[in-house]
């Protein structure tokens, strides 16, 4: 999955979340602060645990070159949902909830980054990992 085809699906996602108040896209600047390293796209989510930023990047399968790349679901098992771990409440946690109650079936892994041995502490974000072998990796904005 792509990650204008990821963002679209997470804001329809958050958008049927009680707990979100609004959930909008943002993106294709790839640079809200002028200093040339934003991400392409990224989602801007508020609820009642404040408003809080991701930004959006991919990662092709192994050996896929973008020209030619079709961008087509590989279905397989779901994601299980899993014990939160470190800050059971804060936004990785929930993006990474939100994937796994989801179940859909192009997705085959999470991988919350705060919760990694030896991570920073101002490291969060989630690796989303899809059966035809693409990544999506979302990071908390400060």
């Amino acid at each position: 999955m792509r990650p204008q085809r990821f963002l679209a699906y997470v804001v329809e996602l958050g958008g049927q979340d009680p707990a979100v108040g609004q959930i909008r896209a943002e993106g294709g600047d790839g640079d809200r602060d002028g200093d040339g390293d934003g991400p392409p796209c990224g989602v801007s989510v508020t609820g009642a645990g404040g408003e809080w930023r991701f930004g959006i990047t991919g990662q092709l399968p192994d050996g896929a070159k973008h020209e030619g790349f079709a961008d087509e679901p590989v279905h397989g098992p779901p994601v299980e949902p899993q014990d939160p771990g470190g800050n059971a409440n804060g936004p990785e946690a929930w993006l990474a909830g939100l994937l796994a109650r989801a179940g859909c079936p192009e997705v085959c892994g999470l991988e919350r980054w705060s919760v990694r041995e030896g991570t920073r502490a101002d490291h969060s974000g989630v690796t989303v990992r899809f059966h035809n072998g693409a990544r999506v990796f979302v990071r908390l904005l400060k």
